[in-house]
């Protein structure tokens, strides 16, 4: 059972604590976007429809992405218990958000790209829907030293670590990944680096090679040749962006020139 967040800070509403980061993230990511389509220029209001496509694909795949854990498939949740109460997976629910704008691009015959819209508005969501995994979930592996988060024997054991051992803080190693990402995205890439629309690649694709390697010390459960699941599923994604991402390049379609600014539109 995961604190509510009055439990958490002693003081508040008693809602669960993912939902609370969760809602504030998505409130800020839509500023976010909305600053977004200001700068660009954006008035269409057709783009309406591919940010209730986003949510909907994300909300539906967070939850699916997890459904299948166990080979036996009578271990595993109905469809409809995980739809309601199964763990959500980030990966998942990018790849839903993915799915869902192009599904409504096609439905109300959208044309453009619209990358530059959403990257910096789900770097920041992230950032801010990661703390509540910080404050609810296993930290990490042990890091081998004094460093590290120290969990007392109470909360080691509802979360499945170990008590009175620094802990890798793996959260907040995303957190400042998503920070990161956020500012690039938002005051450099910005600026004609990339051509429109490229920038949800380049940070999806630089996303996924970060969480592979952050997984080794996540402290998720090893499901095969010393993976986690989320590394086994980043194994087939990863080859992907990488494959785009070079299509792009010798195309001359990935870094902003006045031919791509011409053809290519947001």
């Amino acid at each position: 059972m995961f604190p509510t967040l009055d439990q958490l800070l002693g003081f508040g509403p008693a809602i669960d604590t993912h939902v609370f980061f969760e809602g504030i993230g998505m409130l800020v990511g839509g500023g976010v976007f909305l600053l977004q389509l200001r700068r660009h220029g954006v008035r269409d209001p057709r783009i309406w429809a591919l940010v209730a496509g986003a949510m909907m694909g994300a909300a539906v795949l967070s939850r699916l992405g997890t459904w299948a854990q166990h080979l036996d498939p009578s271990q595993n949740l109905s469809l409809v218990e995980q739809l309601i109460r199964g763990n959500a997976s980030i990966l998942s629910s990018l790849v839903g958000a993915w799915l869902g704008v192009h599904i409504a691009k096609r439905l109300v015959r959208y044309p453009h790209r619209t990358g530059d819209l959403f990257a910096p508005a789900v770097a920041l969501a992230l950032v801010i829907g990661r703390f509540g995994c910080f404050f609810t979930e296993r930290p990490g592996t042990p890091t081998g030293g004094e460093w590290g988060i120290v969990l007392d024997a109470e909360t080691a054991a509802r979360l499945g670590s170990p008590a009175g051992v620094g802990l890798h803080p793996s959260f907040l190693y995303e957190i400042a990944f998503h920070l990161i990402a956020f500012a690039v995205l938002w005051f450099w890439l910005r600026r004609d680096v990339l051509a429109p629309g490229e920038m949800l690649t380049v940070y999806i694709g630089s996303y996924a090679v970060f969480r592979f390697f952050v997984e080794f010390v996540r402290g998720n459960d090893v499901a095969f040749a010393g993976l986690t699941r989320p590394q086994l599923f980043l194994l087939f994604t990863i080859p992907l962006f990488v494959a785009r991402v070079v299509w792009l390049a010798r195309r001359g379609r990935l870094f902003a020139t006045t031919e791509v600014r011409d053809v290519v539109t947001v």
